[in-house]
């Protein structure tokens, strides 16, 4: 149990990056379970999964999400048309999702801002109803220098 917690504690405060070649999800923002991790670079396309370092606004009142790893679907990509109409984000003209109006935790949840996607972003999405992600303000666009890989979801 002692170890099992050492992990743990060095994951969230010391070193979050994923070390091994499987990456367990335990969240349903995905209905994958686990996903072969490839380290080796290639364009990151639409529709890949990856795993990247969180640094969104939400970390200032979730100390605990930074640097954590995400893994989410890339929905879109540097130079796509993000529009947000009410709760109802868009990329590209396509309904991607709705914006919750609260947290997990009562915390009111804000949509991103409409937007064209900077050189060196990416939105990402899971596809779960409760997953936190590009759709808010305080989770953001993911920055090419978070990407820690891409993923193959296996199960």
């Amino acid at each position: 149990m002692a170890a099992i917690w050492g992990l743990a504690y060095t994951r969230l405060y010391i070193d979050p990056t994923p070390r091994l070649p499987v990456l367990f999800n335990w969240t349903a923002s995905l209905p994958y379970r686990a996903a072969l991790v490839r380290h080796t670079q290639h364009p990151i396309e639409r529709g890949d999964y990856i795993v990247f370092a969180f640094a969104g606004e939400a970390q200032a009142s979730y100390p605990g999400l930074r640097a954590q790893p995400f893994f989410k679907q890339v929905r879109g990509l540097p130079g796509d048309v993000v529009t947000v109409e009410g709760r109802a984000v868009a990329v590209n003209g396509e309904v991607v999702g709705l914006a919750k109006t609260h947290a997990f935790d009562k915390r009111p949840l804000e949509p991103m801002a409409a937007t064209v996607i900077p050189p060196g972003h990416y939105y990402v999405q899971g596809t779960g109803p409760d997953s936190f992600d590009s759709r808010y303000r305080s989770s953001g666009l993911v920055r090419a220098d978070q990407v820690i890989a891409t993923v193959v979801p296996l199960f």
